[in-house]
C-alpha cells in the first residue's frame, strides 16, 4: 500500500511549506500530496484553504493577493515558533524540492469553490518544464478539471470525494480514471466493493495504524497521512 505525505510531513511541520516537503522528500514514501491555488496575478501557490487566515498571519482570500503579498505572510508560526517566517511556497519551489527524488507528486487543484481558469494547463506546463509530468497526478473535487487533465493533457487524474450518492465506478468511467481519493469513513464502508469493480482506492487522511491496516486488508492502493515517517515504520 502506497504512502503519500499529506501536505508534506504536516503532522510534524507546518503544512504545505518547504520544511514539510523537504522532510517528506527525505523519506522513502511513494509520494507527496499538496494543494494549489492561483494568486491574484495568476501564480501557482501551495496552500490548502481559500483564505490565508488559518495557516498564516494574514486575513484575505488567496485569490485577492499577489504573489509578492502572499510571500510576505508568515506561514509557520501557527504551528510552532521555530517555523516563524516560513513563507507560502510556489508550486515551482515545491517541484524543485523533489527534482532529484522518485516521489510521485499529487497536486490537488482547489478549484471546487473558485474556478481558477487555466489552472490545469499551468500545472501541466510547469510539470513538463521540470521533467515531472510522468510523476504528476492531478486530483480535485472539481471533477471536470480532472477530466480535462486526463483527456486533454494526458496526465494521471484522481476523483476526490467525501460522500458519494452515485455508482462511483460507473461515474469514474465518464471522467476517465479509475483512481478515487476517498474520505476515510466512506472508504471503510464502501472501499471493498469499489475495489471489486476495478477502482483504485486512495484514502485521506489516515493517521492511525488500525485504520491503515483495515484499508490494507481490503486492498486499498494507498493512503494520505500527516505522519508519513511514523506510518512507514508502523506498516
Amino acid at each position: 500500500m502506497e504512502i503519500f505525505a499529506h501536505r508534506g510531513s504536516s503532522g510534524t511541520h507546518p503544512e504545505n511549506t518547504l520544511p514539510a516537503f523537504m522532510e517528506a522528500a527525505a523519506l522513502p514514501v511513494h509520494g507527496v500530496e499538496l494543494d494549489v491555488h492561483l494568486s491574484k496575478d495568476g501564480e501557482l501557490v501551495v496552500i490548502h484553504d481559500e483564505k490565508v487566515n488559518r495557516t498564516t498571519n494574514g486575513k484575505a482570500y488567496v485569490k485577492d493577493l499577489s504573489l509578492a503579498e502572499l510571500k510576505q505572510l508568515d506561514a509557520g508560526s501557527w504551528k510552532a515558533g521555530e517555523w516563524a517566517g516560513t513563507a507560502i511556497p510556489t508550486l515551482a519551489e515545491v517541484f524543485n524540492v523533489f527534482k532529484d527524488t522518485p516521489h510521485v507528486l499529487n497536486v490537488e487543484l482547489k478549484t471546487d469553490i473558485f474556478p481558477y481558469s487555466g489552472a490545469v494547463e499551468k500545472v501541466v506546463r510547469l510539470a513538463a518544464r521540470h521533467g515531472m509530468e510522468d510523476r504528476l497526478i492531478i486530483s480535485s473535487f472539481n471533477h471536470p478539471d480532472v477530466k480535462l487533465a486526463v483527456h486533454s493533457h494526458h496526465v494521471a487524474g484522481a476523483i476526490l470525494a467525501s460522500n458519494i450518492l452515485v455508482d462511483m465506478s460507473a461515474y469514474a468511467e465518464t471522467v476517465g480514471t479509475k483512481r478515487l481519493h476517498l474520505s476515510l469513513p466512506y472508504a471503510l464502508r464502501h472501499g471493498a466493493e469499489l475495489i471489486e469493480k476495478g477502482c483504485e482506492i486512495y484514502v485521506y487522511t489516515v493517521n492511525r495504524l488500525d485504520y491503515a491496516e483495515q484499508l490494507q486488508q481490503i486492498g486499498a492502493s494507498g493512503i494520505f497521512t500527516d505522519y508519513p515517517q511514523r506510518m512507514l515504520e508502523e506498516l
